[in-house]
């Protein structure tokens, strides 16, 4: 077993001798990262102050509704905007925006369909009462469970079946 592996062993390293040991050399050098340069200050713009309104109210569509809005140029923002809603009512939005107090709205509804009240039934129902039932008289010989006999059953009685003898038989022959 020992000669074996050595064989082995041996044509393994003649096999692997023959070839050189590869020298890996890269093919392009690191690359050179520079700084990081610095972004530019974003611009500073004139204020560019700016006022605009529209409407439509299209009677085919039922669309109704409008927008006015109003810029001073530095931050601060006013307007406000309606529409109509399916229910008839008018939804109107007055909001003001500027770089202190953030975004406010104020929101109004007007006209439209005002749902009914709701009042309590004219009519109270009657109070629920649970029947009242009186437990029955003890009497143990109405009561008492029947008294049942056991069933008898007789075992069924087959005839014992009745075989023929078999009309071949086969002669025994050794396999050898």
């Amino acid at each position: 077993m020992a000669a074996k592996l050595i064989i082995f062993t041996a044509c393994v390293a003649s096999a692997l001798a023959q070839y050189p040991a590869p020298a890996y050399k890269p093919a392009y050098s690191a690359p050179a990262y520079s700084a990081p340069k610095a972004y530019a200050p974003e611009p500073a713009y004139a204020p560019a102050p700016y006022n605009f309104e529209y409407s439509v109210n299209d009677p085919h569509t039922y669309d109704v509704k409008s927008q006015s809005e109003y810029s001073d140029g530095n931050g601060y923002v006013k307007g406000s905007y309606s529409l109509l809603e399916a229910d008839g009512s008018t939804r109107t939005v007055e909001y003001t925006a500027d770089d202190y107090n953030g975004f406010n709205a104020v929101v109004k509804n007007e006209g439209g369909y005002k749902a009914p009240a709701y009042s309590a039934p004219a009519y109270k129902p009657a109070a629920y009462a649970a029947p009242a039932y009186s437990a029955p008289a003890y009497k143990p010989a109405a009561y008492a469970a029947p008294a049942y006999s056991a069933p008898a059953y007789a075992a069924p009685a087959y005839p014992a079946p009745a075989y023929s003898a078999p009309a071949y038989k086969p002669a025994y022959k050794p396999a050898y």
